[in-house]
This record gives C-alpha cells, sequence and structure tokens, in this order.
C-alpha cells in the first residue's frame, strides 16, 4: 500500500495528515485526499493531537484542499502521527496569499 504524507495550512495552523491516495481534483484548484490513515484504535498511548484530527475528519471518506494552501505531498514508507502544528514565531512556514487570482479593473464606460 501507498501511503502519502501531506502538510498543508488550514485556519492558521498546519495540517500534517497521512492517506492512501492523493491526486488532482475534478474541481478546479484543488486536491483530493482520500483514505485518510490515523493510528491504532487499540493503542494503549492516545495522542492528544492526532485524536483531534481523528474526530474533525470522522465520516470524511474524501477531502478536497486548495492547492494554494499546499506546502509538500511525500510519498513515505511507513506512517507517521498526524498532527496540528500551531504556525507561530518558531516556524519557518509562510503562507502563500489567500487569494489565487486577484480581480482585475473593468471599466464600464
Amino acid at each position: 500500500m501507498r501511503i502519502f504524507r501531506i502538510t498543508f495550512i488550514n485556519q492558521g495552523n498546519i495540517y500534517l495528515l497521512y492517506a492512501e491516495a492523493v491526486r488532482q481534483a475534478g474541481v478546479y484548484g484543488f486536491i483530493e485526499i482520500e483514505g485518510l490513515i490515523f493510528g491504532e484504535n487499540s493503542s494503549v498511548v492516545i495522542d492528544p493531537s492526532e485524536e483531534k484530527l481523528k474526530n474533525e475528519f470522522s465520516g470524511v471518506t474524501r477531502t478536497l484542499v486548495p492547492m494554494h494552501a499546499v506546502i509538500r505531498v511525500d510519498e513515505v514508507e511507513k506512517r507517521g502521527k498526524s498532527k496540528i502544528i500551531e504556525i507561530g514565531k518558531e516556524n519557518n512556514i509562510t503562507p502563500f496569499p489567500s487569494s489565487l487570482y486577484t480581480p482585475g479593473k473593468h471599466n464600464d464606460n
């Protein structure tokens, strides 16, 4: 099974997710992430950040993320911990501007 690590910005935080499939979505400007992978339910130790992500994406079979929010997509050998990282002064990641297109001037004269 192929495993992908996807890093993207969402609401001022950096999301690090693992999934079985990543591809360009049918909706222009978005990537589709399908088959999200989280830790085993039988684990004795529960990671609160991963549990928060698991709850946020419960019932989601696939999600669409804007291309301009994606920082990186890697194919990895094994799954790591999914997590949410707050963007702060200690991080060296700067988000792209939020608008993909700028409106042009229209003269209706």
